[in-house]
């Protein structure tokens, strides 16, 4: 704007509010909402407001006859290929960072994602190409990510269940796999994923969560607490606002064994379905305890079916 003073920069209301908040500027903005239109010539640029997808000053772009739509951060990606459109890369890979980046950023707005998807498919605009702004452009069959878009958006469940954990001297891991082992006994079609949050990316484990109908969590106590990586990602978890999805607790404990009761806690104001009070074993599992993790898993999915 150094360069070009008095260039008029199209924005949203709250985008002038982004644009000084951030540079302290009285630049020349031009506000503009829902139908507004800026000639270009032969073409036309149509606005339409997109709040908190995912920022409060987020907007589409139409260009009418190029049927481009400039969709922000909708549709977009923390991906960068140097084949650039999405009929040349790994449709495997693509996909997935798709689902990451929705599971991450987009999950707690899903009813303003469904809104604005609608509202926009009821211009009837005819649609060549999305650009977005990271990631990918989509040139081939662009309608395919509106609509995976519309079922993510709708409360979207995998037949999976995700177990993550973290431990400290391997009694919380070793309860986890036992866990594991006992739902695959009682039920051979379900997916069970197991991570250690000490060694895997948080945003692939909130992606797997997401995916998810059912989750447990475990960690040690420690200090009367829950180890950090846990507490974390719970944070994180409580501020995506997952929706339909049942959840328990387990962890070891040597002396207070406060872990479980914390987490189950945790889980019911993060809005998931807690099915019981968890479970902790005292010290290094034994025998008879590593049974009772067998058996813990397997009446976990009867409680996850019912």
């Amino acid at each position: 704007m150094r360069r070009i003073p008095g260039t008029p920069i199209y924005c949203t209301k709250n985008g002038v509010k982004s644009l000084k908040g951030h540079y302290h500027q009285d630049w020349n903005f031009q506000v503009v909402k829902t139908g507004d239109k800026l000639s270009l010539g032969e073409k036309e640029l149509v606005f339409v407001e997109a709040p908190m997808l995912h920022w409060p000053d987020s907007m589409f772009c139409y260009l009418t006859d190029d049927n481009i739509l400039f969709s922000n951060d909708a549709f977009g990606q923390h991906y960068a290929s140097a084949y650039m459109f999405n009929d040349l890369v790994d449709q495997n890979e693509l996909f997935n960072e798709c689902i990451k980046y929705y599971a991450n950023i987009l999950t707690p707005f899903s009813p303003l994602v469904t809104k604005k998807i609608q509202e926009v498919l009821s211009f009837n605009l005819p649609l060549d190409i999305i650009c977005t702004s990271h990631g990918i452009i989509w040139r081939d069959k662009p309608v395919e990510i509106v609509e995976q878009y519309l079922e993510w958006a709708d409360n979207y469940q995998e037949n999976q269940i995700t177990i993550i954990y973290d431990t400290m001297w391997n009694s919380t891991r070793v309860m986890a796999e036992n866990i594991a082992n006992g739902i695959k006994e009682a039920d051979q079609k379900v997916n069970v994923k197991l991570f250690n949050l000490a060694k895997t990316d948080k945003n692939d484990v909130i992606t797997e969560i997401f995916k998810s109908k059912a989750i447990l969590i475990g960690s040690p106590t420690v200090n009367n607490g829950i180890l950090v990586s846990v507490a974390g990602i719970l944070e994180e978890i409580k501020g995506l606002k997952f929706k339909n999805k049942k959840a328990a607790a387990f962890g070891s404990y040597g002396w207070s064994g406060e872990s479980v009761r914390i987490l189950s806690e945790k889980l019911t104001s993060a809005g998931f379905e807690t099915v019981d009070d968890g479970l902790k074993v005292l010290w290094k599992p034994d025998e008879e305890s590593l049974s009772k993790c067998f058996e813990y898993g397997k009446k976990f999915v009867i409680n996850f079916h019912a």
